[in-house]
């Protein structure tokens, strides 16, 4: 899992700083799954190539994957670490295939025209690997699945109200038209990096969607599957306090300075979701 833990730890992603509460097992498991997630996004993020490149590359790394979810010897180093992961945990081509893709999307889609399209990319970058996911936690109850999937939309919508500058520096719209329309907010604006009180408004609803997707996880996991959705629920109150403090900041996001969670803000969910873990009374903070 050399190659696998080196990206991950390379990354320093709020979703690898979940897997500290797994067993060794399932940690080296998820290490192996995030690797993959973000060897192919930078393929697909990769803007120093041209776009019919980027697309073989993902070509490859989709061929790649059958040979992993099958029986021959993977080509990429991450595939092959990926494999017994695969193979272990029964996790379903299709569900790879999916989250390419989503992916593939960003070397196509610039803008969206509305929630129905938006939430199509939501599902297939972030519910997937949430799907995938579960498998490697264990889970008794199939709702798990509902709950991986609101989960997953809730997150993807945080990091894109969180991501909307870096984006727009690509050319990239992931808020929907319809509710730029709907605000009077121009696509122009935003990819000039003009904050507005109308922006403040747009970002706010689209917040309120977000929640809608944060309640919906807390109400959909199974009481039986909250201990072993742990780093899931870890993952969930990161992102969670993370929208919150977009929130309180009324979503300028245009600024040089990423907003995020200082380390010792995650230190603290980290271990308030340890002691719950320990204690057996582990509740998803997230949501309320």
């Amino acid at each position: 899992m050399q190659e696998s833990q080196a990206i991950t730890r390379k990354s320093a992603s709020n979703l690898a700083l979940a897997f500290i509460l797994l067993p060794r097992a399932k940690r080296d498991g998820m290490s192996a799954l995030y690797a993959f997630c973000r060897e192919v996004d930078d393929v697909a993020d990769n803007e120093s190539l041209p776009v019919l490149q980027r697309r073989e590359g993902l070509a490859a790394w989709r061929a790649d994957l059958r040979r992993a979810c099958g029986t021959e010897t993977p080509q990429f180093p991450v595939n092959r670490e990926l494999q017994p992961v695969i193979h272990q945990y029964h996790l379903a081509f299709e569900h790879f295939d999916a989250l390419l893709q989503g992916v593939e999307m960003d070397l196509d889609t610039k803008r969206y025209a509305d929630y129905d399209q938006l939430e199509l990319y939501c599902y297939r970058v972030a519910s997937v690997v949430g799907l995938l996911s579960i498998e490697v936690f264990g889970y008794q109850d199939p709702v798990c699945c509902e709950y991986a999937i609101c989960l997953g939309k809730a997150l993807q919508l945080t990091n894109i109200l969180r991501d909307v500058r870096s984006d727009a520096q690509r050319g990239r719209i992931y808020l929907p038209l319809s509710e730029l329309a709907r605000f009077k907010v121009s696509p122009e604006e935003i990819l000039r990096l003009e904050y507005s009180p109308r922006f403040c408004e747009l970002a706010t609803s689209v917040a309120q969607r977000a929640r809608h997707f944060y309640r919906l996880a807390r109400e959909t996991l199974p009481a039986a599957d909250r201990r072993s959705m742990v780093a899931a629920g870890l993952m969930g109150s990161v992102y969670w306090r993370l929208l919150r403090k977009l929130e309180r900041q009324r979503f300028d996001v245009f600024g040089p300075e990423l907003i995020r969670l200082n380390k010792g803000q995650k230190l603290m969910l980290i271990l308030r979701s340890w002691c719950q873990f320990m204690s057996g009374a582990v509740l998803h903070s997230y949501g309320g």
